[in-house]
This record gives C-alpha cells, structure tokens and sequence, in this order.
C-alpha cells in the first residue's frame, strides 16, 4: 500500500510553504536520506529527504506550486515489498491553483471615499472616471477643485495629471467621514469611521515602463517584520566613531599567526566577537522582551546579517563572547555560504540575543538598522576610512 508524503513543517513556526522544486519524477526508486525535493519557507529554501524507501508513485503538487500548507499531501511512495501500482503523470502547473484557498478575511465596513462621493457646491455629485479618482486620491487632490474636460464636464485622467502642484491637496491628517453620507442600502445608523481603515488602492498602471516582480516568501516577511519593528519598537539611534588602528594592527598579528591553519580573519569576525564580550558584559543590553516579561541572556548569541539572492537572513554565532576569534571566523564563513545557499537549518538561523548587520564592505558610512524583535538592540557597522586625527 502506497504512504503518503506530507508536507512538512521545515520550522516551528512554519503554516504553509513553496515546493520550489522537485529532485524525483513518478516512477523513480528512493532510499531513507535521499534529497526528493527543495522547499522554500519565508527564510530559506530547505532540502527534504525521504524516510522511507519505495517507488514515487504520484507526484500530488506541481513544481513552484506556492502557500502549500503543512500536512497536505504532496506525493505518494510505493514500498518496495508492496504490489507495484501504475505511476501517475506529474501534475500540470495548473494544480497548483487547486489547492484549497485561505478562507476570505473578514471585509471591513463599508466606508464612502470622501474623494470619490464628495458632492459639489450645487449639491451635485462629481462626475469622474473611476482612473481619475484614484489618481485623485493617491495624489491627495480634491476632485471639486478641477475643471473635467471629458464628455458632459467629466474629470479624466488628464486632468488630475493637469492639476497644478498643491492644487486641492488634503490637509494631512485622518479625515472622519460620518456614515450618513452612506447610501441607506448601506447605513444602518449614524456611526464615524476613521477613512484610514479603509482598503489601500492597488497600485496602478501609469504607463512607464516596468517589469513587475512577484515578491517570494522571504522577501514577505522581512517586509513584514521591519514595518512592525517599526511601529511596535520605539528606536533610539546611539552613533560613535573609533579609531581603527589598534584593530588592523591586533588583525594583521592574528592573520599572520593563523596563516599556517588557513584562517584569514575579518574586521567583521572581530566585531562579532567584540559585541559578544560587551553583551556578557552589559548584560541589559542582552535581552529580549516577551509581552511584560523582559528576558535577561547569560549567553551572546549574535545574528549577523547576510544578503541572499531572496533577500535578507540572520544566521547565528552562539555563544560569541566566548568563543576565540578564529572559531568565529570559521564558523561565520561557513554559515554564509549556507545562507546563501539557502541550505541554512532553522536553529542556525532562528534566535539570538542581538544582532549584528554591517555594510562598511559596501561603502556606506553610516546607516540606522533596523531593530529584530523580540530583541532588543543592533549594531549597525559603516565603512572604515583614514581621518587626520588631532590626538
């Protein structure tokens, strides 16, 4: 009897996942350990190994295939001591849409866009295409200050791009639109509701040329995340400049040193080993925050941040204030090629106490990083430089 192949939670946290690839086709012999396919989770792409030896029956879930939740169904093995049964042909792309949808968010109250029903002086609606006023509403134009220039006096698009510069522009701050202005189909009773909660409008066509790029699940939640660091972690940027000399100087001595067991240390290795010595250091540094729970480390495990095709991921040196620098820098060296890779495992890439993100290696001199909850600080790295300096 053919077992099934489900998909697995690749993370804790991991609901749903992309088969990015499949490494079998229907009919082809597997052991325990072999690699059946790559699947990406929102940080990294993760090899998956068969358990079990057999025959691929069915491949259930098409290749690139995208929101397959844990547990569903994604092939079938045939043992080999079971009656052989005829290999089902791979599924077409088109299995991928089969898959069962999210049930609909909840639709929030109907809200009257003040920019698309506001009446005119004489008691009259405004007539404008549906383009006009959208354009009028993400630009912040008031439609009753133009002049249309359509069939009838309507606004069209023309207009709108016409609009002479702060022409009709709302005052920035939250407009309350009171829901007597809502048609009776829709008004229950007078209630206010802030316009912000309505929908955003989804971005529009203007004609200049682009390629438009699917984001892919990383790339989702590290946009995500920075938006909620943003608003949920108020952020205090702390900047001092340092003198780097006696760091290049310890570094050339070290290198030298270790130049017979081929370690070739970098300023980066070193600052992850600096920031672990001061976290064990000032402990209050060290932490991370659970709901009115503040979390108080005895171990500086850093996540250092390393750009990926996909984005952005935080592999992590546990325990670095107390580890020697060369095992920091062959321990960094080799997680970055993983990460890259996207071979990275979850406990290689989820925790940490304080992270690390530095983009000196690019030029760039200074730069505010952006807080990873639930921890509570990171250090941003700029570009080294050589200053007259007056000692």
């Amino acid at each position: 009897m053919p077992f099934e192949i489900k998909m697995p939670a690749l993370s804790p946290t991991m609901e749903e996942g992309t088969l990015s690839k499949w490494l079998v086709k229907a009919g082809d012999k597997v052991s325990a350990g072999d690699i059946i396919a790559e699947i990406e989770t929102d940080k990294a792409t993760m090899e998956f190994e068969a358990v079990d030896e057999g025959i691929v029956t069915s491949i259930m879930i098409a290749e690139g295939a995208e929101g397959v939740k844990v547990g569903t169904v994604i092939a079938t093995i045939q043992g080999e001591d079971d009656e052989a049964a005829p290999a089902a042909p791979a599924p077409k792309a088109e299995v991928a849409a089969a898959l069962p949808a999210p049930p609909p968010a909840a639709q929030p109250a109907a809200v009257a866009t003040p920019v698309a029903t506001a009446p005119v002086a004489d008691g009259n609606r405004i007539i404008a295409s549906p383009l006009a006023k959208r354009l009028a509403e993400q630009r912040g134009i008031d439609l009753s200050t133009l002049t249309g220039t359509g069939p009838g006096g309507r606004i069209v698009k023309a207009d709108v791009d016409g609009a002479s510069d702060g022409a009709g522009l709302r005052q920035a701050q939250p407009e309350r639109v009171v829901a007597d202005t809502l048609p009776p189909t829709v008004r229950t009773e007078p209630v206010e509701v802030l316009a912000s909660t309505a929908p955003k409008p989804a971005a529009q066509d203007s004609g200049i040329p682009h390629t438009a790029v699917k984001l892919s699940g990383m790339r989702k939640t590290i946009a995500r995340r920075l938006t909620e660091s943003k608003q949920t972690v108020p952020h205090i940027y702390l900047t001092v400049d340092i003198r780097l000399d006696a760091l290049l100087k310890l570094r050339a001595e070290l290198n030298a040193g270790l130049a017979a067991r081929n370690v070739k240390l970098s300023v980066n290795d070193m600052l992850i080993k600096a920031l672990g010595v001061a976290l064990m250091q000032v402990p209050k540094c060290n932490v991370s925050f659970a709901g009115d729970t503040m979390l108080e480390y005895s171990r500086a495990d850093i996540s250092v941040a390393v750009s990926v095709p996909n984005g952005l991921i935080t592999p992590i040196i546990t325990d670095a204030g107390s580890k020697s620098i060369s095992a920091v820098s062959t321990e960094m060296a080799a997680l970055a090629a993983k990460a890259k890779d996207g071979k990275l495992q979850p406990h290689e890439y989820q925790g940490g106490t304080a992270s690390l993100s530095n983009m000196g290696m690019m030029g760039i001199k200074q730069f505010e990083a952006v807080i990873n909850p639930p921890q509570g600080m990171i250090m941003a790295i700029g570009a080294g430089e050589k200053r007259p300096y007056v000692v």
